[in-house]
């Protein structure tokens, strides 16, 4: 796809809408053959079959190729087997053969890392791992010998997600102690970017105010915290991402608000990095549920569940990730949480305690809404 025009929507028209419809009509979104005519036109038709495509990947359906919907359209073409995979840090491999070999070396006890999608230097150690113990070469190719003793073999945990244990076990490892932990926290938005407007109230000066809260509170708990930009900031999600990767956090939360035409739209809502189809962070789907029943507890919002996505800030981090949806400020009853300081703090305190109840063993866990923060204070 040509750089002069990152996103493509209904209406446009080209090589590059051709090359998106040559993608969607591999996927079966599309039927093939037609009249010629109109294979490079953006229709109704493409416009449909991009937002099926983006709703089964876990992406923000809006209909518009950008970025982030044409690289996922790029690697579902590749099943494993179809190309040669292995280790290029220049320009990392990416696609679903890469995800596949990912799930594979898990499955097998091997540490590949976040199930990300992307052949990173994790995913090159497990596999040059694996080829030595079976008797090949080292070379970290995944290749035709490879690929034939993968598929030959049984998986060698059992019991449970082996990518899941392995990240469990580091985290209780070091016990239910906040101290010395370091925690990203994400404000949505920034600089000249507001967000949701309503009645006078910005989702970036709100999520400014809620992130200083909460690192305060994990700041009293012995934490370091960390934000992922400055006030007059809006850095991308990738940059984000690398923040939070430059810092070595534990554990990256992005805040935002929500808006809905609906005036009665309101909840919480948690997001972790997965596809829907197998490849995703259990960790982080983990945080996302602690972190979005104890706002929906402490605060009455309703729980609006947590959902597997690809967006780039829960794909590119290395550590578990989550972004909170915290209320609709197009609702009155969500506004007039957020709008106000003890409604804030509330949020803060519910976000910290999630975050804490993370590290617990689960002999020494709560039942949500039952964890006060002086105990936290008490017993840090």
């Amino acid at each position: 796809m040509s750089g002069r025009r990152p996103t493509y929507q209904r209406g446009d028209r080209g090589p590059d809408v051709a090359a998106i419809r040559e993608a969607l009509t591999a996927q079966g979104l599309l039927g093939s053959g037609g009249d010629d005519t109109f294979t490079d036109s953006f229709d109704e038709t493409c416009d449909r079959a991009v937002r099926a495509f983006q709703q089964t990947r876990g992406l923000m359906v809006d209909g518009l190729v950008g970025r982030q919907t044409w690289r996922a359209l790029r690697g579902s073409r590749y099943s494993l087997g179809d190309r040669e995979l292995s280790y290029q840090p220049a320009a990392m491999l990416y696609g679903d053969d890469v995800a596949s070999l990912q799930e594979r070396l898990l499955e097998l006890g091997y540490d590949a890392g976040l199930r990300d999608a992307i052949f990173g230097p994790s995913t090159d150690r497990a596999l040059r791992s694996f080829q030595r113990d079976y008797g090949m070469r080292g070379d970290g190719v995944c290749g035709t010998e490879t690929l034939r003793s993968l598929r030959q073999l049984q998986r060698s945990v059992v019991g449970g997600k082996p990518h899941m244990m392995r990240e469990v076990e580091r985290i209780l490892r070091r016990g239910p102690s906040l101290k010395g932990r370091r925690f990203m926290l994400d404000p949505g938005h920034g600089g000249e970017s507001t967000g949701v407007v309503d009645h006078g109230f910005t989702e970036r000066d709100v999520m400014w105010d809620l992130a200083g809260r909460v690192a305060d509170l994990l700041s009293d708990l012995g934490a370091d915290t960390f934000l992922t930009r400055a006030e007059a900031e809006d850095p991308d999600e990738s940059e984000r991402a690398a923040a939070a990767n430059a810092a070595e956090a534990d554990i990256l939360i992005s805040m935002h608000v929500d808006r809905n035409i609906s005036t009665g739209g309101r909840g919480v809502a948690g997001f972790h990095y997965g596809t829907g189809s197998g490849v995703s962070s259990d960790v982080g789907e983990h945080l996302a549920g602690l972190l979005t029943r104890e706002i929906a507890i402490r605060t009455g919002m309703p729980d609006l569940n947590i959902h597997p996505k690809t967006w780039d800030l829960l794909r590119m981090s290395k550590m578990p990730a989550v972004r909170l949806e915290i209320g609709y400020l197009t609702n009155d009853q969500d506004r007039g949480l957020l709008a106000t300081e003890p409604g804030r703090q509330r949020i803060a305190e519910a976000i910290v305690i999630g975050i804490q109840r993370m590290y617990l063993p689960p002999e020494r866990d709560r039942p949500t809404g039952t964890i006060d923060l002086t105990e936290l204070r008490r017993s840090g």
